[in-house]
């Protein structure tokens, strides 16, 4: 079953998630511990034969060799390597949990589109969403071994109710080489179909809208099936359990204590000096290494679990809960409910403008907080009046300059070529030379500059008279 702690992390507090590593099931301790308890046991046979059974000459050779396995292990990527490859597996996991069909859109739709009181029309309800049930059955038998175990055999589903003897024969007589659990959703469609000419089904667009939506079901389907068929490459998955494997099994003869070396070493600063006489304290139990691979290991223990998530490890999906589930909502959507309403009544804010729902004490305090406007609403403008001074552009009708031109794009193009800056309300004139906005022209007031009011006047008097020249 799915170990489920969203309650205990609902609101932030001291030493909120330590509170979940005392957890057994689905732990992290429940998934590794026998590795770690092997790799333990290697890490203190290796270290038992270096202090007790090597003579001297054995052990500057060990020494040697481990010194080689320390520096070789630092050489694999493997922070980048696994880091990659669990990305990869957990966006693999969480979209085949969006892949699982559920009739809930489905259902609504045949309750509101499939009409009839009487036994036929309740019959029809009832099948249709009983063949769309079918249809995940069948794809998850194939995908979760938790439903192949609860459905072992055909028979196993006729006896479960999903689907009659009749339609068992005619399932089996259809001969593929393929998976046939598309075989309800041909059935859905034909009744459909039936139904619309029976005038169950109203209009065309009811009809429409229905197998829209059991084509969207049934696509769920295929995926499902095509992310058990298609896995991540098998290489990757090697690459990433050799990268691991090969780094712990450096860290076990690298990782392990030696006596300082003795002798002649290379001239040294007289600190580090210092440090290589002393050496690393003798730790009989390797902390930072069991660390190491306690985050690494589990690292790789993770995406060992989710990467199939339709098996029976603790957090894998609950695909028997969600079958149960689906047919007991989908059968009291489309028969129960099916125009068993509640009266109409008039909700208890009908005569006010703003209704506010009452609070309770533990809750009061949220409605002294001011309403979320906008990341701007509080924004404080500039006091200067000119910078809130509306202006318009206006396109140009002077050639293009040089002064008008991008400096590298007019290398380019040449002297002449206009610049690429053209006002889009000139790609509509009749063809002649291209044209150049103005940057802004500003509304003069009547007391403002005589000057500039008549140059305006002019160039707009010479753009009307050109317009009229051009052909």
């Amino acid at each position: 079953m799915t170990v489920s702690y969203t309650l205990k992390v609902a609101e932030a507090r001291f030493g909120g998630f330590s509170g979940l590593l005392l957890r057994w099931r689905g732990s992290i301790y429940k998934l590794l511990y026998k590795e770690f308890l092997l790799f333990m046991a290697l890490y203190a046979v290796l270290s038992i034969t270096y202090r007790l059974l090597l003579t001297q000459e054995q052990r500057q050779v060990y020494a040697q060799v481990a010194r080689y396995c320390n520096r070789s292990a630092d050489l694999i990527p493997l922070s980048f390597v696994l880091g990659f490859y669990v990305t990869l597996v957990v966006n693999r996991w969480w979209s085949q949990y969006t892949s699982i069909p559920l009739p809930d859109q489905l259902m609504c739709v045949i309750s509101a589109s499939v009409h009839g009181v009487d036994q036929r029309g309740r019959l029809l309800r009832r099948t249709l969403i009983r063949y769309a049930n079918l249809a995940s059955v069948l794809v998850l038998r194939s995908v979760s071994t938790r439903v192949l175990k609860r459905f072992p055999t055909m028979e196993h589903v006729v006896d479960a109710g999903f689907m009659s003897q009749e339609e068992r024969k005619k399932f089996e007589s259809l001969k593929s080489d393929f998976n046939k659990y598309w075989v309800p959703c041909v059935w859905f469609t034909n009744l459909a179909a039936q139904a619309r000419k029976d005038g169950r089904i109203r209009d065309d667009i009811a009809l429409c809208l229905l197998l829209e939506e059991l084509n969207k079901y049934r696509a769920k389907c295929s995926m499902l099936f095509h992310y058990d068929w298609i896995s991540i490459p098998l290489v990757y998955t090697q690459v990433v359990t050799i990268a691991v494997y090969s780094f712990f099994g450096l860290s076990l003869v690298g990782r392990q204590f030696l006596e300082p070396e003795t002798g002649a070493a290379k001239p040294q600063e007289p600190g580090q000096q210092a440090a290589s006489a002393l050496g690393d304290p003798d730790m009989y139990v390797p902390l930072t290494t069991l660390l190491q691979f306690f985050f690494y290991a589990g690292w790789l223990k993770v995406a060992e679990q989710i990467i199939n998530p339709f098996g029976e490890d603790d957090d894998d999906f609950e695909t028997n809960q969600l079958i149960d589930r689906n047919l007991q909502v989908s059968l009291l959507s489309v028969d129960d409910m099916y125009q068993n309403l509640p009266p109409a009544e008039k909700d208890p804010y009908w005569d006010e403008d703003q209704p506010q729902p009452p609070y309770t004490v533990a809750t009061a305090a949220e409605t002294l907080r001011p309403s979320f406007l906008g990341s701007t609403f509080n924004l404080r403008m500039s006091d200067d009046p000119e910078q809130s001074l509306q202006v318009e552009a206006s396109p140009a009708c002077a050639r293009p300059t040089a002064a008008a031109q991008t400096p590298l794009l007019g290398r380019l193009l040449g002297a002449g070529a206009p610049s690429p800056a053209i006002s889009l309300r000139n790609f509509g004139r009749a063809r002649g030379a291209p044209r150049t906005p103005h940057l802004l022209r500003f509304r003069v007031e009547e007391s403002g500059d005589l000057e500039a009011k008549d140059r305006i006047e002019e160039e707009e008097a010479a753009e009307s008279g050109e317009e009229t020249l051009e052909p």
